[in-house]
């Protein structure tokens, strides 16, 4: 998986953001890297760097004119919604989000993780129940 971890208390400076998007008009792979780190900080529930990373993603790809022709919200408002003070509605950002995998060809699916669901007893629990089954 790409890295992408940005600072939030720096700006970007213009030089960065034109090696983000250079990169991502000539790898497909860091492309799709870029759309799934975005999506997973969102999902991780860190949704400041998740818009930083769509809100780049977004200039380096599709463009928010192209995205405002789709979801039939001006561009202006887009930028909003993705910049640092924006606040998306979760209905908004699902559909960003199902146009941008549709455009790049991709579904990122939400597996859940195995070692989340495991528990393990606890020990006094288990010790109790063994000695009062083999006591009877």
């Amino acid at each position: 998986m790409v890295s992408y971890v940005l600072p939030l208390i720096m700006a970007l400076t213009r030089d960065f953001k034109e090696t983000i998007r250079a990169r991502v008009k000539r790898d497909p792979g860091f492309r799709k890297a870029l759309l799934r780190e975005g999506i997973e900080n969102f999902l991780s529930g860190d949704v400041e760097t998740g818009k930083i990373i769509l809100r780049d993603f977004i200039n380096a790809t599709v463009g928010f004119t192209k995205l405002s022709d789709v979801t039939h919200r001006s561009a202006k408002s887009l930028m909003r919604m993705l910049g640092p003070r924006g606040n998306p509605q979760a209905r908004n950002l699902f559909e960003i989000v199902a146009y941008l995998q549709q455009a790049e060809g991709v579904r990122f699916e939400i597996r859940p993780a195995r070692a989340a669901f495991r528990r393990k007893p606890r020990p006094s629990a288990q010790a109790g129940r063994r000695a009062s089954v083999g006591g009877r």
